[in-house]
Formats: C-alpha cells, sequence, structure tokens
C-alpha cells in the first residue's frame, strides 16, 4: 500500500480540492453547543473511497465533513475538548484499502471515525475499529450486517436497506394502486456487491406476495462500462417496471443506455437507492435520462432551514448536493454532540454517549435519534421523482413537493 500518512493533516484537510474553500466559508448553520473551547484538539478520522470506482461518493462525502468541521471550528470548537484536528483516510473503493487507514487513523490517535460509505468497506473497517475500542459511525452503507453483529463501536445514522426495501415496496404498491394498478411485472438490475445483492434479495422475497412477478434479477460487477446487454434483456422481456440498485457511475451508464435504446419501461424506472437517481448532478448533465424516474433514498429534509441554508452553501461553491453531503453533515455533527457530551475525547465515554443519542440538530426527515444495536431508530428514507429540471419529494405526503407522475409517460 501507498503511504497516506500526509493525509493526516489539518493543513491538506482544509486545503484539498472543493473542500477547502467551504471549510473556510463562514458556517450560518447552527450546530451543537460548541462554544467555550479550551484551546485543545480532538482527533477524529474521516474515512472514505476518493480514488478508485468510488471516487465521486468518496469525495462528496469529505466535502459535507468538511463543512461540519469548519462551521464546528469557527464556532471555537468542541465545548470543554478543543478543536477538531482532521485526519483524512482514502478507502481507494476497496475493504483493504479502507482497513489499512483505519490502523493508521488508530496509530494516529483519533478518538472516533466517521465514513467508509459503501457498505463492503463499512463491513470491514467497522469490524477493525472494534478491535481497538474505536468509535465508528457510518455514514451511508446500508447493508443491515453492518449492525447486526454487536459491535458495540459501531453506529448507523442513516436507515439500512431492510427499512428502506420496507419502505419503497410500501410506497410501489401504494403509487401502483392509487392509478388502478398498471404495474405487474418487474425487472431488477443491481450491483453484485453487498449492497446490491442484498437489496435484490429482499426485493425478490417482498415483490411476489405483493402482486408483482420479478422477470428477471440481472447482478453486475462494479465498475462496469458497457450495459447494451443488460438493456437488450430489458427490452425483449418490456417490463412495467425496472429497479435498479447501482452506485452512481453505473446508474448513470444504464438510464443512459436505456434512453439511447428507447427502452422505458411501461409504468416506471423505480430505483431503491438508486445511485444516481436522486441526484442533482445527474440531472443536470443528462436530463433526458433522469426524466420521471422515482427513487427511494436518503435524502434532506425540505422544509428545514438548516438543509436549505447547507444546499445553497454547497451549490454556492459549484458542487452538487448529494446524499453523501448531508449524510456525512449529520453523522459529524453527531459525533460533535457525542463528545460534547462526554466532555472527553476517551474512546469508551464517546461510545457510552453515542448510545444514549437522542440528536436533533440534523437535517433530515427523521424522527428522534434513538440507537438500538447500532441503529438509529428515527432513520427514514424519502421518495423522490425527477420532474422537469428538478428533484420533487412525493412521499411522505407530511414534506411532499409534488405528486406522482405515474405511469410515466412513454414519449
Amino acid at each position: 500500500m501507498p503511504n497516506h500518512s500526509k493525509r493526516f493533516t489539518r493543513r491538506k484537510f482544509l486545503h484539498s480540492t472543493a473542500l477547502g474553500a467551504v471549510a473556510a466559508a463562514s458556517g450560518t448553520i447552527a450546530v451543537p453547543s460548541i462554544l467555550g473551547a479550551q484551546g485543545g484538539t480532538v482527533r477524529i478520522g474521516f474515512l472514505q473511497p476518493v480514488s478508485g470506482a468510488l471516487a465521486y461518493s468518496g469525495q462528496q462525502g469529505r466535502l459535507g465533513a468538511s463543512i461540519a468541521v469548519g462551521e464546528v471550528n469557527a464556532a471555537g470548537g468542541i465545548k470543554d475538548v478543543g478543536k477538531i484536528e482532521p485526519l483524512l483516510g482514502d478507502a481507494q473503493s476497496t475493504p483493504d484499502g479502507g482497513n489499512a487507514e483505519v490502523e493508521k487513523m488508530n496509530s494516529a490517535g483519533v478518538c472516533a471515525i466517521v465514513g467508509g460509505y459503501a457498505s463492503n468497506i463499512c463491513l470491514a473497517t467497522s469490524q477493525t475499529a472494534a478491535r481497538y475500542d474505536l468509535p465508528y459511525i457510518v455514514d451511508v452503507g446500508v447493508t443491515d450486517a453492518i449492525v447486526s453483529r454487536g459491535l458495540k463501536n459501531t453506529f448507523r445514522f442513516g436507515p439500512g436497506f431492510g427499512v428502506i426495501a420496507k419502505t419503497a415496496l410500501a410506497n410501489l404498491v401504494a403509487i401502483n394502486e392509487k392509478a388502478g394498478k398498471p404495474a405487474k411485472t418487474v425487472m431488477i438490475v443491481h450491483e453484485d456487491s453487498a449492497f446490491g445483492s442484498g437489496l435484490a434479495k429482499l426485493l425478490n422475497e417482498q415483490l411476489p406476495p405483493q402482486g408483482f412477478e420479478v422477470l428477471e434479477t440481472i447482478p453486475h460487477p462494479t465498475p462496469t462500462r458497457d450495459f447494451n446487454n443488460v438493456v437488450l434483456k430489458i427490452k425483449a422481456a418490456n417490463p412495467d417496471i425496472v429497479i435498479p440498485a447501482n452506485y452512481y457511475n453505473e446508474y448513470v451508464l444504464l438510464a443512459r443506455t436505456m434512453q439511447q435504446q428507447q427502452a422505458r419501461p411501461k409504468a416506471a424506472i423505480y430505483s431503491v437507492l438508486g445511485g444516481a437517481a436522486s441526484s442533482y448532478k445527474f440531472v443536470k448533465e443528462f436530463p433526458q435520462a433522469a426524466q420521471y424516474i422515482m427513487d427511494c433514498n436518503h435524502w434532506f429534509d425540505p422544509r428545514n432551514a438548516k438543509a436549505q441554508a447547507l444546499k445553497s452553501k454547497v451549490e454556492g461553491q459549484g458542487q452538487f448536493f448529494t446524499y453523501e453531503v448531508y449524510l456525512n453533515y449529520s453523522a459529524t455533527l453527531l459525533l460533535v454532540d457525542a463528545i460534547e457530551r462526554a466532555k472527553s475525547s476517551d474512546r469508551a465515554k464517546i461510545i457510552e454517549a453515542l448510545a444514549s443519542s437522542t440528536f436533533a440538530g440534523h437535517i433530515m426527515p427523521y424522527g428522534p435519534t434513538k440507537f438500538v444495536n447500532g441503529q438509529n431508530q428515527g432513520a427514514v428514507p424519502a421518495n423522490t421523482q425527477v420532474v422537469g429540471d428538478e428533484i420533487q419529494v412525493i412521499l411522505p405526503e407530511a414534506f411532499a413537493s409534488a405528486k406522482p407522475v405515474y405511469p410515466m409517460p412513454r414519449a
């Protein structure tokens, strides 16, 4: 492995591409009570796949963390503990790369780690961190095995794919029934790691009892550079609904190939954790391919003033407001809140504080934060749909900004 020790500097964190300008920007968003820091520092590890196949998502995750760190430090640091000294690690889009960085962070004396992004990386890195009783906050990783192994050090702020799949299916059934049940057949296209394979398994179990026939389930590796054969299968089967579950690059390529080959399903492209389906970058760069796509995914609360302020700040820096940004932003502030309540950078005390967290200073459409076996029980996904050049929230109705367009227009 190459030597990444230079990443572990505050200078590099604050001056790296797309991070320094944002982290140095004046903060306007409220953060946990952080005034009165005692002049010390507290080291926190931020682990993302910023190179390799998942680099874009990893860089977006770093962006969200950097904004949170910048705001906390600009306000004086964590009360009674000190300012944050961020130590960066690059998982290189692999579990082994992530594990190597956890080892370095542990040796460097971090009090906790935030990140991981991909499920297979989080599975490995949280296990490695557990050997050192090192608090680990998962930013995204959705496979439920991450939090079902009894690891006392591991906490996931967002929902797992069990909850997301259940919500996605319930919402799909409701949308389909309201439209007169036009859809009966489904094809699933998924990436073949822990995230996609686990989700495909759940969907294959849960769709038939709800009256949907799964015509075919097609796995693919990450990266994949050509979806022509997959799309030919979709055209031949002519399903009512296509359900993609992929990371960003593969999702975009699949959607573009479907558009180019005019392989539009009869009712919907209905994503579950679609890597690009709820992405402003995708909508801006490929609006025709994105049009009318639905997704059940992580999303911010559009009614929350802090969320809108953060969105404006990110877009003001020429970046896209993606779920990696606001999940890492919220996960970092969750950790800050725990360290403040622990009044210490001691790992055991931070774990205890996280386990009893009632953190409410986030920007997600969640209920109260409550961890059970490391999983936040208040975390819920949202359904979105691309309409025109906007991503609209269509469910839950409590904060919906538009009604579903379903079945989607054929032309």
